[in-house]
C-alpha cells in the first residue's frame, strides 16, 4: 500500500509482544527490575561511611561522659572538689596544697582545637600574675599517652603543672562535658567563676584579677569590723 508523504506508516502487527533488548550476556532486562547493586553512586557509599565514622567518634567521647547527667553541679562560693592526679613529671599534686593561692583549673585535651588558642594565653597570665599568687593549673582530658600529652606541652610552651585527668575527677566538677573548661579558685579554695569554652585574653584575666582579689577583700573586711568592735584583749 502507498502512503502519503508525512504519515507514519502503522507497524504491522504479529500478535506478539515486541522483543526486548538484549546485553552481552544474553539476559533481556526488565522494565521493573530496580538497579543492581554494583550500578549505585560510590558517593553514596563515601558520605555514609563519612557520617558512620562521625557518630562513632561523637559517640564515643560522650559515652566517656555519660556521669555528667548525675554529676554534683558546682556553684560559686562552693568550696572547689579537692582530688590529686599524677603530672608529667610523674609527681602527685593535690589541689588543697595549693591553698592560699588562686588557681585557674583549666580542663583540656590535645586534640581540642580553642585549647590549643588560649594556652599561650596561660603562660602569659602565669607569667603576669604568678608573683601575685596565680597558680595555672591543667588536668588533660585526654586518650594520648603522656608522653604525646608532654611533647605537645612543650612544643606550647607550657610553664604550669600538667595533669593526667581522670574521669572520676571530671566528675566531680559537673562531667566537663564540653572542652575546654576553666574554674576560678580563690585563695580560700571556693570557686568564684566558670569558664566554659573558649573566651576572650581580657575576659580571662578578669576573671584571674577576680580569684586573686577575694581574699584580699575578706581581709580588708575583717579589718573594718575589728576597728569597729575595738580590739579585744585577752
Amino acid at each position: 500500500m502507498e502512503t502519503s508523504p508525512g504519515t507514519i506508516e502503522p507497524v504491522a502487527s504479529t500478535g506478539q509482544p515486541p522483543a526486548l533488548p538484549t546485553v552481552s550476556n544474553g539476559v533481556h532486562p526488565s522494565p521493573d527490575q530496580p538497579p543492581s547493586k554494583g550500578s549505585r553512586n560510590p558517593l553514596i557509599l563515601v558520605v555514609v561511611a563519612f557520617v558512620a565514622a562521625l557518630m562513632l567518634y561523637f559517640g564515643y567521647h560522650h559515652a566517656r561522659r555519660t556521669g555528667a547527667g548525675s554529676a554534683p553541679r558546682l556553684t560559686q562560693s562552693a568550696l572547689a572538689p579537692d582530688f590529686s592526679l599524677e603530672s608529667l613529671d610523674g609527681k602527685s599534686l593535690r589541689l588543697s596544697d595549693l591553698r592560699g593561692k588562686a588557681v585557674l583549673l583549666n580542663f583540656w585535651a590535645t586534640w581540642c582545637g580553642p585549647c590549643k588558642i588560649e594556652m599561650p594565653w596561660f603562660v602569659d597570665l602565669q607569667n603576669q600574675y604568678g608573683s601575685q599568687g596565680l597558680q595555672i593549673v591543667g588536668v588533660a582530658m585526654d586518650d594520648a599517652s603522656k608522653e604525646d600529652i608532654s611533647k605537645f606541652a612543650k612544643d606550647m610552651g607550657v610553664n604550669y603543672p600538667i595533669l593526667i585527668g581522670k574521669e572520676s575527677v571530671g566528675d566531680q566538677y559537673g562531667g566537663v562535658p564540653a572542652l575546654p573548661e576553666s574554674f576560678l579558685i580563690s585563695r580560700d579554695g571556693k570557686i568564684v567563676d566558670k569558664i566554659i569554652g573558649l573566651r576572650g585574653k581580657a575576659e580571662i584575666e578578669d576573671a584571674v584579677r577576680k580569684a586573686l582579689d577575694t581574699q584580699a577583700a575578706k581581709s580588708e573586711a575583717s579589718v573594718h569590723q575589728a576597728g569597729e568592735n575595738g580590739p579585744v584583749l585577752k
